[in-house]
């Protein structure tokens, strides 16, 4: 299984790359996972192009049973968020497929491949090494 990439250290690696200050990058993945989720508590519907698409799909109320006792419960209807990949993302996925942190069998635990890029924590004196908030 791949390794945990958080906010934080993607913000690293964007500011890294476009040579703009932590903070201001931290800021606008903030605001733009917000206005995701905005969006998505709107009831819309988005779409990235050869990215992927985000929308809400309610699950039907079903009746299920406790595994502990036994014991038949209803489970009443709820909304989720459903994430279908892009053809770019796929494509990426699946060619990835040889390598043992890739997309395995069933209970490979994850789609995510590892980066060619050194964690921000690796160093000391990287861009990891800062302390800021976040």
């Amino acid at each position: 299984m791949g390794t945990t990439v958080t906010k934080k250290e993607l913000a690293y690696r964007i500011a890294a790359k476009t040579r703009q200050k932590k903070a201001a990058v931290k800021r606008i993945l903030q605001t733009f996972l917000g206005e995701i989720v905005r969006e998505l508590g709107a009831g819309n519907r988005l779409e990235f192009r050869e990215f992927g698409v985000f929308q809400i799909k309610t699950r039907a109320a079903r009746r299920a049973r406790n595994p502990r006792t036994g014991v038949r419960v209803d489970v009443p209807a709820k909304a989720i968020v459903h994430f279908k990949p892009g053809r770019s993302m796929k494509q990426l996925v699946n060619d990835a497929g040889g390598r043992e942190s890739a997309v395995g069998g069933p209970g490979s635990g994850g789609t995510r491949t590892p980066s060619p890029e050194p964690s921000p924590k690796a160093e000391p004196g990287s861009l990891g090494a800062a302390t800021a908030a976040g």
